[in-house]
């Protein structure tokens, strides 16, 4: 892989005369921390579907985790991604087991049917709930979970496999501020974890910007406006430009915050 685990190269999508997304140059390297931030209709989604191996570009290369995309397996792929999003939410059962939704992540399936998991899968599964603090809903159904629980569960599922690659779109997205900042917690403490893997994150808000990122992807109209580090590229200029109006940018040494000028 030589060290990259995500390469995009002139990606484009099209969905009849709507671009989605225009030329994207983009490389996330092991041990890289992103955040990718742009307004509604920006392409963020498209962008992580794409990392995901679950949507083809219209034009360009993409490989991940070293295999190019349109000539190998993704099946074989993608338990090394792990992926949460409000969609991949949308395809469980309301009624499967907190615990199930998580440990029916380890082989990449979406569900639990006949497949048959171990005593060390669960016990991975339940470490994992710890780890996001919700192990006392393990027996719960998914679907009476408050919106941060199913969040942290989401993001706890998408470990369960030990990715190589980790997908989160949007997980702060419906939070109130109390369950956001826990989130925003928790994971800057897995972004500074070295054996973690490599991250991207999408959000509409850099308040949302966990502490130990290390690199930002700034999208607007399908369009790369900044990417590489992010003390570069979070400035009042880039962020202006991405959401169309003047911005003024703060960063205390650990969060960023954003608001008009």
């Amino acid at each position: 892989m030589n060290g990259h685990v995500l390469h995009m190269s002139g990606v484009g999508v099209r969905r009849g005369q709507t671009v989605l997304l225009d030329a994207v140059d983009w490389t996330v390297a092991e041990g890289e921390r992103w955040v990718v931030v742009g307004p509604n209709g920006a392409g963020k989604t498209t962008l992580l579907r794409i990392a995901a191996t679950q949507l083809h570009p219209t034009r360009g290369t993409v490989e991940v985790l070293g295999e190019r995309l349109g000539r190998g397996d993704v099946f074989e792929l993608r338990p090394m991604i792990g992926f949460a999003s409000s969609a991949v939410a949308a395809q469980l059962e309301d009624d499967m087991r907190v615990r199930d939704v998580v440990v029916s992540a380890a082989y990449g399936y979406l569900g639990t049917g006949k497949e048959e998991y171990s005593a060390p899968d669960y016990a991975r599964a339940r470490a994992l709930l710890g780890r996001w603090g919700v192990l006392r809903f393990e027996d719960r159904a998914f679907g009476t979970l408050s919106e941060g629980e199913r969040k942290r569960v989401l993001i706890a599922r998408a470990l369960m496999s030990n990715p190589e690659l980790l997908l989160l779109d949007e997980p702060a997205a419906g939070l109130d501020l109390g369950a956001r900042e826990d989130l925003v917690r928790r994971l800057g403490t897995l972004a500074k974890d070295e054996s973690a893997p490599a991250l991207v994150l999408v959000t509409h808000h850099v308040e949302e910007i966990p502490p130990g990122f290390t690199h930002g992807l700034l999208l607007r109209g399908g369009k790369v406006v900044a990417a590489g580090p992010l003390e570069q590229v979070m400035t009042a200029d880039h962020l202006s430009t991405t959401f169309g109006i003047g911005l003024k940018v703060e960063f205390d040494g650990e969060r960023w915050s954003a608001r008009a000028s």
